[in-house]
């Protein structure tokens, strides 16, 4: 789960990581009561999207007087940002975070995320933080540095240090750097994360290290124990399908210039399934893993949620029955069809426990479906029907 700029900032404020002074504001007027809050200018007026690249995109001014902060709320509020990370859609901002202006001496990158080659946690930085750090990270990646820390023992001082000298900190900046990037380790772990990022952690020219930006992702698995971050999510800032989806247990990911919908019962199998529609010449417009125990309720709401997608011209169904009986998937998807209708193509394609008995509750529906004997066929099938 993703949380915006001023969440992450809440948070950072809890582990004492220090920030700017400022605060969200959700209108212009709020804007305005931000700033007064502030007492002086320069301010930093900051679109709040769940996506990167906001400054180059024009969702991060300077305004240096009233009328500027007045002017850049009213721009910033509603308009569609589009970034690198939004997609050519972009995302409409409703939020914007006001913050103090402070003297940059230098920028700093920093995050902490998992390792899955290394089964570690691991520190990334680099001297060359800012707007620029994807290009820097792409054409030379060597001006990274990357520590790496086992979960098991836990962070060592030396891990710290083995950063500050890398980033070529000043002596009296190593102790203060240190302390920062042990208590972001501990909000790492404690809150299940999955990335914690600064771009930039700026040195002042007071000497001082402060986190001018913040984004934190969470392990949606791990959410369950954290009721507080939980309440941080935002829906605006996702999908409308996926967040339907969530709400029956669904886990549904729309994907890109897709026209062919799935339901699968497994991420493996869903994975594997959109591989072999890919190879067919189709292109999967989701990934929809009902879960090895789904009910009925749940399969005709994961099979209205495909058909709700306009890029779907058809629609692959592919279910090894287990835990999940292919004559509760029958049942669910006569349930769906009946109450939302059927306008694309439907391949079936379905094994294992009670694999006749779904077999005749389709053939006896009257629905107009296209059975197929192994994967292959069905995506052969459903590539066809879609093309034609």
């Amino acid at each position: 789960m993703k949380i915006h700029e001023y969440q992450a900032k809440e948070i950072f404020r809890k582990y004492e990581i220090p920030i700017p002074l400022g605060k969200a504001a959700f209108s212009v007027e709020q804007a305005e009561g931000v700033a007064a809050e502030l007492g002086s200018f320069p301010v930093v007026v900051k679109a709040q999207i769940h996506a990167g690249g906001r400054g180059k995109a024009g969702g991060v001014k300077l305004a240096r007087s009233a009328e500027e902060l007045r002017q850049y709320a009213s721009e910033i509020l509603g308009m569609t940002l589009k970034t690198h990370q939004t997609g050519p859609e972009g995302r409409v901002v409703k939020k914007l975070l006001i913050e103090e202006a402070l003297p940059i001496k230098k920028e700093i990158y920093l995050s902490i995320l998992t390792d899955r080659d290394t089964a570690k946690i691991v520190f990334m930085a680099s001297e060359a933080g800012g707007m620029d750090i994807e290009e820097v990270a792409a054409k030379t990646p060597d001006r990274f540095i990357k520590v790496y820390i086992n979960p098991l023992a836990g962070m060592k001082g030396y891990h710290a240090n083995e950063m500050a000298f890398g980033l070529s900190l000043p002596a009296d900046q190593v102790k203060q750097f240190s302390g920062m990037v042990s208590r972001l380790y501990d909000l790492f772990v404690d809150y299940d994360c999955s990335l914690v990022e600064i771009n930039p952690l700026i040195l002042t020219e007071e000497g001082r290290l402060v986190a001018l930006d913040a984004k934190i992702n969470f392990d949606d698995n791990g959410l369950c124990r954290h009721k507080d971050i939980a309440a941080y999510r935002d829906p605006d800032e996702e999908d409308p399908l996926e967040v339907d989806a969530s709400r029956f247990g669904l886990n549904y990911i729309k994907m890109p210039g897709g026209n062919i919908g799935n339901m699968v019962n497994g991420a493996g199998l869903a994975m594997a399934t959109m591989d072999v529609i890919e190879q067919a010449g189709a292109a999967p417009a989701n990934f929809l893993d009902v879960g090895g125990g789904a009910n009925s309720e749940q399969v005709e709401n994961g099979f209205r949620i495909i058909l709700s997608d306009p890029a779907v011209k058809g629609v692959l169904i592919n279910i090894f029955g287990g835990i999940l009986r292919c004559d509760r998937l029958a049942h669910g998807v006569v349930e769906a069809a009946k109450k939302v209708g059927i306008k694309v193509p439907v391949v079936i394609r379905m094994e294992g426990t009670n694999v006749e008995e779904g077999r005749k509750i389709l053939a006896e529906s009257g629905l107009n479906l296209t059975m197929a004997s192994d994967i292959s066929d069905a995506a052969v099938k459903i590539a066809a029907i879609a093309k034609g």
